[in-house]
């Protein structure tokens, strides 16, 4: 089985860590019950630094080097590429992470995702927006089909309901220049639609510093301060900034029991990233034992394939607009780092 994991900057290097630990876990489990009618499992990881060409490229060695199937990658432009080369290569690939509605241009029967849509997401955090009364929404934004798409969903969302979205360029704006456009216009929340740690970090400090914006929310719906280094890099800062993750309120058994040896693994809490990585590689080998190995029989098993993940029972089928076979839908939640906490421990706002 091939792995697309982002393990090199540019690419977003701890959430590469949590995926291909759960990746990982999830194929030693497989291997310690026997494997796959009797032959081990064994994952073939390529790093693709964020990088739609060199994604493109390794499904086509991983192709070649005869895996059923590929799974994994983070980042939704990177694996945009990857799914498109799948589907020319028919070779099924099973998107771990990634959220961009449109992986592919056309309906195809290879490609799976487990991760939730952008438009699923990122509307429930319109409603988080909404139910904690901030309708005049700023984006701090940078030039990406993944940003864009994000600011429409909200841009749509929040409309019938008075709300506006007005668009910042953080590719042409500094912190400062920023902090003053949010005053001019008074935005009632700046959303993060950028990289990190730059630019985001710096634009937090930025906001954090100036008076005028006391009274501002800063939000990253893209999960930014999902992992350690965000906490590390901003201290207080970076705790009350609410983001997506996609969990449950409460782990059942079977995600308690993942969750403890992804915390052995990592040696941090797993994020809802490493939860994706083991429910991805969980799936597949139950489409290879019920399925058998032939590619064509794998991507043919995605509306018959059933599981227990690790966040609740997984299931396949086609959703309007998306053109993939999708999980409808993985638990939503909106989160923040409570800054009452020293850790900053996270505290569930929203849940959809």
């Amino acid at each position: 089985m091939g792995a697309l994991v982002p393990l090199t900057r540019p690419g977003w290097v701890e959430a590469g860590r949590h995926l291909l630990a759960g990746l990982e876990l999830a194929v030693a489990e497989v291997n310690d019950g026997g494997g796959i009618g009797g032959r081990p499992l064994e994952l073939v990881v390529r790093d693709t630094a964020a990088d739609p060409e060199r994604a493109a490229a390794a499904v086509e060695e991983l192709a070649g080097l005869g895996v059923v199937a590929v799974a994994g990658e983070y980042h939704s432009v990177v694996a945009r590429a990857a799914a498109a080369r799948a589907d020319a290569l028919g070779v099924p690939f099973l998107c771990s992470s990634a959220v961009l509605d449109a992986l592919t241009e056309e309906p195809t029967p290879w490609v799976a995702r487990v991760a939730p849509a952008q438009s699923h997401g990122w509307r429930i955090y319109g409603d988080f927006l909404l139910g904690a009364g901030r309708r005049r929404i700023a984006v701090a934004t940078q030039p990406s089909v993944y940003w864009a798409t994000g600011t429409r969903v909200l841009r749509d969302h929040l409309a019938p309901h008075g709300g506006t979205v007005v668009e910042l360029d953080a590719h042409t704006l500094g912190p400062e220049a920023l902090c003053d456009a949010l005053v001019e216009h008074g935005a009632h929340a700046l959303l993060l639609l950028v990289g990190t740690p730059e630019p985001a970090v710096p634009i937090v400090r930025a906001v954090r510093g100036d008076r005028r914006l006391a009274e501002l929310l800063i939000g990253a719906p893209a999960g930014q301060p999902e992992f350690a280094g965000w906490a590390a890099a901003l201290g207080e800062d970076g705790a009350g900034i609410p983001f997506l993750r996609y969990l449950p309120e409460s782990l059942g058994p079977l995600g308690e029991r993942v969750g403890k040896e992804l915390r052995e693994r990592l040696g941090e809490a797993p994020s809802f990233v490493a939860y994706e990585g083991w429910d991805t590689v969980t799936v597949l080998a139950e489409a290879l034992r019920s399925h058998g190995t032939d590619r064509a029989a794998v991507a043919a098993s995605w509306p018959e394939v059933a599981v227990d993940g690790t966040r609740g029972p997984i299931r396949f089928s086609r959703q309007p607009g998306i053109d993939v076979w999708q999980w409808a839908w993985p638990p939503v939640q909106v989160v923040d780092r409570d800054p009452a906490q020293p850790g900053g421990d996270l505290r569930i706002l929203h849940t959809g």
